[in-house]
């Protein structure tokens, strides 16, 4: 095989190796996975409104279970499996914020609880965090302003 000297050989080579991705079954995936964690959370507002809970408390108590089962799946090596199936479909639901959070925490423990677990915690969920809490306020600015 003669070497890659172009940019083009090396795009028609590229092409030529990679596996085309099923686009539409996975965003049917990610549509039916999604919509399942969804529909989860809104099975357990509806628990928490009829046990009697107020709203507020309500979406808390769904927050916190969603984030505590994806947690707990992260643990057990499931949710991973969960997510290159559906891909985007449970990753950005609420799961995909804790599976960010535990599964950098896991691959760290060898470190330490400090430097490991604590230090590498937010590795990826920090840019993610930086990122949204910024465009929510710039968001929030031009709505005051212009609103």
């Amino acid at each position: 095989m003669k070497p890659i000297e172009t940019k083009q050989e090396y795009s028609d080579y590229v092409d030529k190796k990679s596996p085309n991705s099923p686009i539409l079954k996975n965003c049917f995936n990610a549509f039916w996975v999604g919509g399942l964690i969804c529909s989860i959370g809104q099975i357990i507002l509806d628990f928490c409104l009829y046990k009697g809970l107020n709203q507020t408390s309500a979406t808390t108590v769904v927050s916190i279970v969603l984030i505590g089962v994806a947690a707990l799946l992260t643990g057990l090596n499931l949710f991973n499996k969960i997510g290159k199936f559906a891909g985007a479909g449970s990753l950005i639901p609420i799961t995909g914020f804790a599976n960010s959070i535990v599964s950098p925490a896991i691959e760290y423990k060898s470190e330490g609880y400090v430097m490991g677990v604590g230090g590498k915690m937010f590795t990826v969920a920090g840019p993610v965090l930086v990122f949204g809490i910024c465009s929510s306020v710039l968001i929030g600015l031009i709505a005051t302003l212009f609103m």
